[in-house]
C-alpha cells in the first residue's frame, strides 16, 4: 500500500526534494518529482469552470450551494482528492458554439469560445497541484477563427515576453504549480478553416512540410526563453498536441531541445483495439521525442438527459468507468508515461459529458469505480 504525500504523491519512491515539481528516473521508470521528493502521477481532471454551473437549469444550484468562488474552489478540491485526482488540469471549458468542421460539439449557435482561465489567486485557494496553460497562439484545431502569428517578427517576440511575464511572474514561487502547458492542439497539420502560417502561402506539401522544422523551432524558442527568465523553476509542459490527429516529425524534433515532456491528448475508441493503437502511437512518439508523455486530455461519454444525441457504443456511466480503467491500465505500468488528465467536470450543453451531471451530482456509476482505480494507482505503475 502507497502512502500519499501532501502533494499526491507517493512516498514508496523517493527522490531529493527540491521545492518545485521536476522530472527523474528510477529503476528505468520515468517520474515526476513533487517538491517534498516524492514520485508523482499526475492524475488530473480537466474543464473544472464555475461557468458550467451558471446558465440557467443550474444557476440556483451554484447560488444556494456556493454562492461564491472562493467556496466553490474549496469544495472543488476536496471532491477531487475525494475522488483520487490530485492535479487540477486545464481549466477552462467550450461553453459554446458549433462550429462543426472540427469539432461534433454543440450548444448556441454562436461561438462564444472558451471561458476565461483561473487567476493565480484562485489556484492558491484549491491548494493542489495544477498544471497551467500559455495561450502562445490563437491556433486550435476547436478554434473556428483561428489567427496564425509571424513566430519570426518583432511583435511575436514582444507578445511571447509579455505572456511570460503577465502569467509566469505570478506562479514561479508556487509549489503546487507543475508546468505550463502551450497551445491546446496547435494546427501543426493545416487547420480545418484552410488557414496556415504566412510562411507557408504558397508552399505544396512537400515544401510546407521541410520549412516547418525551422518555423516550430523559432516558436518554442521564442516563447521558452521569456517563460524561463520570469520562472525558472517549472516544466515546460509544451503543446497539448492533437494526438487522433497525429503529430508531424518536424514539429517533435523541433520542441526536444526546449520541452520537457510530450503532451498529447488522445480519445481512443472504446475498445480494445481503440486502446491499443493509442499506446501504439504515444510509444512511437516518445520514442522520437525522448520525454516522458502525459496525456493531456482523454475522455468519453454516452447519451444522457441532457444530451441524448451522445450515443456511443457506452450504454450509461457504468461502461465509461470500466472504458476509464481499461484505457488507462493500457498504459499505466509504460516507463515514459507519467499522467493523464480526464475530460470533464461538470456536464454542460455544448461539450455534452462530465463526471458530474448538469445539476452538479456526480454520477455515482461512473464515480465509484474510477475512485478506487485513481487511488490504486501507484500499485498499478
Amino acid at each position: 500500500m502507497s502512502k500519499i504525500s501532501t502533494y499526491g504523491g507517493t512516498k514508496n519512491v523517493k527522490f531529493k526534494g527540491t521545492g518545485f515539481f521536476r522530472l527523474d528516473e528510477a529503476e528505468g521508470r520515468s517520474w515526476l518529482v513533487d517538491p517534498e521528493g516524492n514520485g508523482f502521477i499526475s492524475v488530473g481532471l480537466n474543464h473544472t469552470d464555475e461557468t458550467n454551473l451558471k446558465y440557467d437549469h443550474n444557476f440556483e444550484i451554484w447560488k444556494n450551494k456556493y454562492g461564491n468562488r472562493e467556496t466553490w474552489l474549496k469544495s472543488l478540491s476536496n471532491e477531487l482528492k475525494d475522488w483520487g485526482f490530485n492535479s487540477i488540469g486545464w481549466t477552462g471549458d467550450y461553453i459554446s458554439g458549433d462550429w462543426g468542421q472540427a469539432l461534433d460539439w454543440f450548444g448556441d449557435p454562436i461561438n462564444l469560445g472558451h471561458s476565461a482561465p483561473w487567476a493565480s489567486s484562485d489556484y492558491k485557494v484549491a491548494d493542489m497541484p495544477y498544471c497551467l496553460q500559455i495561450r502562445v497562439a490563437e491556433i486550435e484545431d476547436w478554434n473556428g477563427h483561428p489567427a496564425f502569428p509571424d513566430v519570426y517578427s518583432r511583435e511575436f517576440d514582444l507578445y511571447c515576453e509579455y505572456l511570460a511575464r503577465s502569467i509566469c511572474a505570478d506562479h514561479a514561487d508556487n509549489k503546487n504549480l507543475i508546468g505550463y502547458f502551450l497551445v491546446d492542439i496547435p494546427a501543426w497539420i493545416p487547420h480545418a478553416s484552410g488557414r496556415d502560417f504566412p510562411q507557408f502561402k504558397g508552399m505544396n506539401e512537400e515544401e510546407r512540410h521541410a520549412k516547418l522544422f525551422d518555423l516550430a523551432t523559432k516558436y518554442y524558442d521564442t516563447i521558452v526563453k521569456h517563460i524561463k527568465k520570469y520562472d525558472p523553476n517549472h516544466l515546460i509542459l509544451g503543446d497539448r498536441f492533437n494526438g487522433n490527429k497525429g503529430i508531424p516529425e518536424p514539429v517533435i524534433e523541433a520542441m526536444k531541445p526546449y520541452v520537457d515532456v510530450l503532451s498529447v491528448q488522445y480519445f481512443p475508441d472504446n475498445s480494445e483495439e481503440g486502446h491499443q493503437q493509442m499506446r501504439d502511437d504515444l510509444a512511437k512518439w516518445q520514442k522520437q521525442a525522448g520525454k516522458p508523455v502525459i496525456i493531456a486530455d482523454i475522455g468519453n461519454f454516452c447519451a444522457t438527459e441532457m444530451n441524448p444525441n451522445r450515443k456511443t457504443c457506452l450504454h450509461g456511466q457504468g461502461e465509461r468507468a470500466q472504458d476509464y480503467i481499461d484505457s488507462i491500465d493500457k498504459v499505466i505500468s509504460e516507463p515514459w508515461f507519467i499522467g493523464w488528465h480526464w475530460c470533464a467536470h461538470v456536464e454542460n450543453k455544448a461539450r455534452g459529458w462530465g463526471v458530474k451531471d448538469p445539476y452538479d451530482e456526480p454520477y455515482e456509476d461512473f464515480i465509484d469505480p474510477v475512485q478506487a482505480f485513481n487511488k490504486s494507482v501507484y500499485e498499478k505503475a
